[in-house]
């Protein structure tokens, strides 16, 4: 209970949190932040870690006078982290993912966040890889569905430079820009909660459709 007290501390006040660390780790601070962003989009084991908040609240710090972060290297070695994560994640999907997909939940897998990315790459196909940049957990699991699938690399590489760059640029931006402006600077923990909310929506959205679906599905089997 602790940990996950811990960590609910460390999502909504990621801001002070990264204070604290700028000042304890030094530059070592962006070989921490190119990790986290590199195991959420890599490892099928990590889908929960704060990408969008996080990336949201570095840009955030580096709008800050006298900020231990800069800018354009955060941006080059965060879009990096996220391009070398799908490509790994792509290369586990090809490699084990067979065996894995074929397997109901393991003591690091859910099944239902790996049914829930082959829904979402079934509908949007090779878009995905963007578009699931921009929703939590479904970004983790999308490149190990495309490895799985038929996607060539070639094509996989172009859609996961263009989305890693698209959705480290969007957020740091974002908070580059908006962090100056005076509710931002009060309510900062709630634009995070915001956001980690907003993000939360397509993949439950998702969720209702594919349940509503599996129940139609099973009202027309007995009838």
């Amino acid at each position: 209970m602790e940990l996950l007290h811990t960590a609910f501390d460390i999502f909504i006040h990621l801001d002070a949190h990264l204070n604290q660390w700028a000042a304890l780790l030094g530059p070592w601070l962006y070989a921490v932040l190119f990790l986290i962003i590199f195991c959420e989009t890599g490892l099928v084991v990590a889908p929960y870690l704060p990408g969008d908040s996080l990336l949201f609240a570095v840009g955030a710090l580096a709008a800050r006078d006298g900020s231990p972060i800069n800018l354009w290297w955060t941006w080059l070695l965060l879009s990096l982290a996220a391009i070398l994560g799908d490509a790994v994640n792509y290369a586990a999907g090809k490699w084990i993912g067979p065996k894995i997909f074929a397997r109901q939940d393991s003591w690091f897998l859910n099944r239902k966040h790996l049914d829930e990315a082959h829904r979402f790459y079934e509908k949007y196909g090779g878009k995905t890889i963007i578009l699931a940049r921009f929703v939590p957990i479904v970004r983790t699991f999308a490149p190990f569905v495309a490895g799985i699938g038929t996607m060539t690399y070639a094509r996989f590489a172009l859609y996961n430079v263009t989305g890693g760059l698209a959705w480290t640029t969007a957020f740091l931006v974002a908070g580059y820009k908006f962090s100056a402006l005076p509710v931002v600077k009060t309510h900062f923990h709630l634009v995070i909660l915001a956001i980690i909310f907003i993000s939360c929506i397509p993949p439950v959205v998702e969720f209702l459709k594919a349940r509503r679906a599996g129940r139609a599905e099973a009202e027309i089997r007995k009838a």
